[in-house]
């Protein structure tokens, strides 16, 4: 899955959704992260309530999963999750890209955690078949 990143530096998440300039993408499994592209945005991307600019992030993010922001409006918010795509607010904006990659591939290896499940299967209606399967297995062991 894409997992993308604001960020103004390459390393922490750090910028404002409306407002930022770059958004890194990482592509990311069971067992690594590897980066993939930094989608770049010119022009007037004040903090201003102007809506235009929004629509260029989110057609570039249309294959992401997940985009980590360290703000973001609700506008905004509501027209990632139209389009499938979870926005996670970072902790702080001294949180690095690389600790939340690693702890993603450590969660996926595990039992993710309802929230990340959905986003998960919204993105992939494969994954919901499998899930169906199991909870079939699930009932017939029992």
């Amino acid at each position: 899955m894409k997992i993308a990143f604001t960020t103004s530096d390459n390393i922490h998440i750090n910028a404002h959704f409306g407002s930022a300039k770059k958004i890194d993408v990482y592509e990311v499994d069971q067992t690594h992260y590897e980066f993939v592209e930094t989608l770049r945005f010119d022009g007037n991307l004040n903090e201003d309530g102007n809506e235009d600019k929004l629509l260029p992030k989110i057609e570039a993010l249309h294959d992401c999963t997940i985009v980590y922001v360290s703000t973001i409006g609700g506008s905004a918010a509501a027209r990632l999750i139209k389009q499938k795509i979870t926005p996670i607010k970072a902790q702080s904006e001294e949180q690095e890209i690389t600790d939340v990659l690693t702890k993603l591939v450590q969660t996926l290896n595990g039992s993710p955690p309802p929230w990340l499940r959905k986003a998960l299967l919204q993105r992939s209606p494969a994954l919901d078949e499998l899930d169906q399967l199991d909870d079939i297995k699930e009932e017939v062991t029992v």
